[in-house]
């Protein structure tokens, strides 16, 4: 990182580096922006931010994976528009410190990344977060205040109506752990997860287009059933309102695509409760079976997976040693998260990446998935990875 910085800026005084990680959810997918229940795991591929003073009154950005820099006066900071690329989301965040009266000095800022970008691991919030605490350059902040800043920067600028699991789980990851966030209330707590067991991420290579305009189509779709439910039940203001047998009771009155929508955020959010208690116990078996109903709802209640991601699933649950596969993420391609024993996890990268690459002629990545702690000063610059290194 500080090669690199000097290479682009000079020599680096008072230089400094900041990483927030990418995230995979084990369970409790669409469910965050529906102010119900998720449990994310933080990733040890994470994004960096070097920060250092400059003289130049310009906020100038630099990221190694997009090869481009910008460079923004300070004083136009408040008043910049959204281009539609990776910057909008350092312009988002520091329109959003200001406002939070944050007043944000020249600096100069060397982005890298090892999550890797349309994967569905959230390198956009690992992104958010690094530069967030890259612009305080150490200053005190709330870290709930934090993630919530973030959540703006991406809603308000970028224009994506997400929840707050990304950036919240990229603050307060853990180490050994899975972190149950209650999105409504934003209350949290580390679950252990059992020993025996190995997570991997299968990246499909493919991001659909479709996936943006579906995105929102979903959230105004659940806005919906919320006020059709609301009717027979007023004190529902969310689907996390709403529980299973209250639903069973309303959804022969709602329009069938409403239905389904509703059906798997009410029944998604039953399966986090039930996954952390099948954790908790280390109940291997019942993990996996709640992995496979959480693809099952997103694949036809909710409609966004997508042929790769149904291919890796299904061949995921056929190999010995594979306890459960999902879809996990915004979904129309990114990852695939998959439970299994230890020992099975070097016949499983093999097996899985020779069928995906012969029926859609790609070579997927497949990533390790060790639970992370979150957000914070790089303290030994050493230990940053190399450009392209994804750990």
């Amino acid at each position: 990182m500080n090669g690199g910085f000097e290479a682009r800026y000079g020599k680096a005084d008072g230089l400094r580096v900041f990483r927030a990680p990418g995230r995979v959810n084990l369970i409790g997918e669409h469910t965050d922006y529906n102010l119900g229940f998720v449990l994310p795991i933080a990733l040890h591929m994470a994004t960096y931010v070097g920060t250092a003073p400059a003289a130049s009154g310009e906020l100038r950005v630099y990221s190694e994976h997009a090869d481009e820099s910008v460079a923004w006066p300070v004083v136009e900071l408040p008043r910049l528009k959204p281009r539609g690329d990776w910057t909008d989301y350092v312009a988002g965040v520091a329109q959003e410190l200001i406002k939070a009266g944050y007043p944000l000095e020249p600096a100069n800022l060397y982005i890298r990344s090892t999550v890797p970008e349309g994967s569905g691991l959230s390198s956009s919030a690992a992104l958010e977060v690094s530069t967030a605490l890259a612009l305080l350059g150490g200053r005190a902040i709330d870290r709930v205040e934090l993630a919530k800043l973030c959540r703006r920067a991406e809603v308000d600028f970028v224009g994506m109506p997400c929840g707050i699991m990304d950036q919240f789980i990229s603050v307060f990851g853990r180490e050994h752990a899975a972190v149950r966030i209650d999105c409504r209330s934003l209350e949290h707590e580390a679950v252990a997860l059992p020993d025996g067991i190995e997570i991997l991420a299968v990246n499909s290579m493919v991001k659909h287009a479709l996936g943006t305009s579906a995105y929102k189509q979903r959230t105004v779709e659940c806005a919906t059933a919320v006020g059709l439910i609301a009717k027979k039940h007023p004190q529902v203001q969310s689907l996390r309102d709403v529980t299973v047998e209250m639903f069973e009771g309303v959804e022969a009155a709602l329009p069938a695509v409403i239905a389904q929508r509703a059906r798997h955020v009410v029944t998604e959010n039953a399966r986090v409760e039930d996954f952390v208690a099948a954790s908790v116990a280390g109940h291997l078996e019942r993990m996996g079976a709640l992995f496979v109903a959480s693809h099952r709802s997103l694949q036809h209640d909710y409609e966004v997976s997508c042929e790769e991601l149904d291919f890796l699933v299904d061949h995921a649950l056929a190999m010995e040693g594979v306890y459960g596969a999902r879809m996990t993420g915004g979904g129309f391609g990114g990852c695939t998260v998959n439970l299994m024993r230890p020992e099975a996890a070097g016949a499983f990268r093999d097996a899985i990446a020779a069928a995906y690459q012969k029926r859609f002629g790609v070579v997927p990545q497949i990533y390790p998935c060790r639970p992370s702690a979150g957000a914070g000063e790089v303290t030994n610059l050493e230990r940053i990875p190399a450009p392209g290194e994804l750990q």
